[in-house]
């Protein structure tokens, strides 16, 4: 019997992966209980076990009383002088018992607490171990699918990939392989349920870091992605070694690596953009395959102003607003997006709305005073603080309020044509749907065609390209397309989101 008992806890340890010492605290603390139920629930029990032997003791303690008050603890003189002559009040005495007195039932009680406990100590590692692993990538065969639900047999556990976490139009077949990074681990009352994701955009950082050798080892880094799983994604990439070509590391020779991924992915179209700490340069990368004219950055609202050629307008936009959209979500900034024809309907409006200061015939001196302090237009007289007016030489606040009324009293009666043009707005927060509907509205107006020049000063210049190796491969990379300009010099980072 002890070598059986022997054999059991170490194949329960080898199979199970539980700790040794916690299963033979367990069969100590499952006979105890034994031993109660018979003896009494408050009973002083002592079990040890043998781990060289296997034998197991047992044994309960009483103290030696006058008056009995518990009988599970506590025994009277006499009777304990009928074990020990020298026996006095106070004494502890220890009774051995045999394991054969308890019966069938009370080795079945201690099995089913061993049993318990172990179960418990796997739920708890199960639960430890794949908490370690959220974002991380697993492999895995697909056990069964249950209305479009997949369970993933993972090692020492079970894996739950549900529909929504799935790649639209993938299909998985019982015995398939199928790699997936952990999502969350949810506890409930069946034990630990490690969820799984394969539409999340820590699946694609995980896999080109499998695939891609350079960003394993820390010389390539990832700086942000962003998805839309089975359709389009887009990965901002930066070398940390000037020799080393990011885009190309990622790519591989003749689209090799890129492939792989896109393959996993289930042809999933992939564009590669070279991170810029300069946000107008990253943004303008961040549109392609469009090419862009010019930026405007607003920092205070983490807003970029961007202006392309009317022939590609749909490119930047892409098919139902995807490219703006997953633009706008890798580098973090609100893009607005406008047609260098909208851009001077724009600027013409804005011209023909200007109220010249002469208008409100202030005197030749004071007018002179405010166009030196640069507000030339009624407009701009009405923007100002009270501050910036009180610092024109001649000029207090009886003067500035004076100056503000006479603003006002002109535009009210002669209020200027309103300056507007058709701009599409695409947030990193953005819904899909919306941004979609708009979108694909703008795209039926533009035609998609060649390139624009990388300077915003210079002219447009279509170019007709053959596609690039990594284009071929379904990857797509940006060029600087707009002229560097002060501003933030920080990106978002990556994203969760």
């Amino acid at each position: 019997m002890n070598n059986e008992i022997l054999d059991a806890l170490s194949q329960i340890t080898r199979e199970k992966s539980v700790d040794r010492a916690l299963l033979v605290e367990t069969l100590e603390a499952g006979l105890a209980s034994a031993v109660r139920k018979k003896y009494g629930a408050t009973a002083d029990v002592q079990v040890q076990f043998s781990n060289e032997t296997g034998a197991i003791s047992v044994a309960i303690r009483k103290t030696v009383v006058e008056t009995v008050e518990d009988p599970a603890l506590q025994i009277t003189v006499e009777e304990a002088r009928a074990h020990r002559a020298s026996a006095q009040v106070g004494d502890v005495l220890t009774f051995p018992l045999a394991i054969a007195e308890f019966g069938r039932n009370a080795i079945q009680t201690a099995k089913q607490v061993l049993i318990q406990r172990v179960r418990e100590a796997e739920r708890d590692r199960v639960f430890r171990e794949y908490s370690d692993k959220i974002g991380t990538l697993v492999r895995g065969v697909v056990q069964q699918v249950d209305r479009g639900n997949v369970i993933v047999k993972l090692d020492h556990s079970e894996g739950f990939l549900p529909a929504r976490e799935q790649i639209p139009r993938s299909y998985h077949r019982q015995g398939d392989y199928v790699r997936a990074v952990v999502l969350n681990v949810d506890k409930s009352a069946k034990g630990p349920q490690v969820i799984l994701s394969r539409t999340h955009p820590d699946f694609l950082r995980r896999l080109f870091e499998s695939e891609v050798p350079e960003i394993a080892e820390s010389i390539v880094e990832i700086k942000a992605v962003a998805r839309e799983a089975g359709a389009r994604s887009k990965i901002s990439v930066f070398s940390n070694d000037p020799r080393v070509d990011a885009v190309g590391s990622c790519v591989g020779l003749k689209g090799s690596r890129v492939q792989s991924i896109v393959r996993e992915l289930g042809g999933e179209r992939i564009d590669i953009v070279p991170w810029s700490q300069d946000p107008t340069v990253f943004v303008s990368r961040s549109l392609s395959p469009a090419r862009v004219m010019d930026v405007k950055l607003f920092e205070d609202e983490k807003r970029m102003h961007v202006v392309v050629a009317d022939d590609q307008l749909s490119l930047a936009i892409g098919k139902g607003g995807q490219n703006a959209r997953l633009a706008a979500r890798l580098t973090g900034w609100k893009i607005d997006l406008t047609s260098k024809s909208e851009e001077k309907k724009r600027h013409d409006l804005a011209q023909a709305s200007r109220i010249e200061i002469e208008k409100l015939e202030l005197g030749e001196v004071t007018t002179e005073k405010l166009i030196s302090a640069g507000i030339e237009t009624v407009q701009e007289l009405l923007a100002a603080t009270m501050e910036k007016l009180m610092e024109i030489p001649g000029v207090g606040e009886k003067t500035a309020e004076k100056l503000m009324g006479a603003a006002r009293e002109y535009l009210d009666a002669h209020p200027p044509q309103a300056a507007s043009a058709d701009e599409l707005a695409f947030s990193p927060e953005a819904d899909d749907s919306d941004a979609g509907a708009s979108g694909e509205a703008a795209a039926a107006e533009a035609t998609a065609g060649g390139t624009e020049g990388e300077s915003a000063a210079a002219p447009p210049t279509p170019v007709e390209a053959p596609p690039t190796a990594a284009e071929e491969a379904g990857v797509a990379h940006g060029e600087p397309s707009a002229t560097p300009r002060a501003g933030a010099l920080a990106n978002e980072g990556d994203d969760r989101a």
